[in-house]
């Protein structure tokens, strides 16, 4: 009898996994897949921040570069009369820290140019980004995608049973 007992467990068991398996073979998984980075690139809105980031960087690198030929007609001069010898010792010195401080200068501000690029690329890409993610999530609730995967390189895990989101998403955000 006990026998009996452990046997009609060990079949229930199996029997519901049997079941389990069956069930999750039935519910099949919508997958699809977008290529953001096509999607950017053609977005209007994206093409109109780079023009102003690149802008942006641009009016900055003129100063910075301003300042970089200053400098160097400065260092000119600085050797020029050090090879001529019209400078003291302590002239020199005195020249040559102007001179490092300048380059510090120099230096901090290509640092800073890069910094406030970043901030700006951030600060116009951050409500276009937010769009395509919003619509991605809402085409995904729509279709009742279970997942939607980037279809950048490396990050496509599945292509042939998926449909690609590029062209809905594009009609979407009115993106020629």
């Amino acid at each position: 009898m006990n026998q009996f007992v452990i046997m009609s467990m060990t079949q229930r068991f199996l029997l519901v996994c049997a079941l389990c398996c069956s069930l999750s073979a039935a519910y099949s998984q919508k997958i699809g897949y977008v290529n953001t980075q096509a999607l950017l690139a053609d977005m209007p809105e994206m093409k109109v921040a780079d023009i102003q980031v690149n802008a942006f960087q641009n009016e900055l690198v003129s100063k910075v570069e301003q300042m970089a030929v200053l400098f160097e007609s400065e260092y000119k001069a600085y050797m020029s009369e050090a090879n001529a010898g019209t400078l003291s010792k302590q002239q020199q010195q005195q020249r040559e820290a102007a001179l490092i401080a300048k380059q510090d200068e120099l230096k901090k501000s290509e640092t800073e140019i890069q910094q406030k690029v970043l901030a700006k690329r951030d600060e116009l890409y951050k409500p276009i980004l937010e769009k395509v993610k919003m619509e991605i999530e809402k085409l995904g609730s729509e279709g009742k995608y279970t997942f939607i995967f980037d279809q950048v390189e490396g990050f496509m895990l599945v292509a042939a049973e998926g449909d690609n989101l590029l062209p809905v998403l594009k009609t979407r955000l009115n993106i020629p």
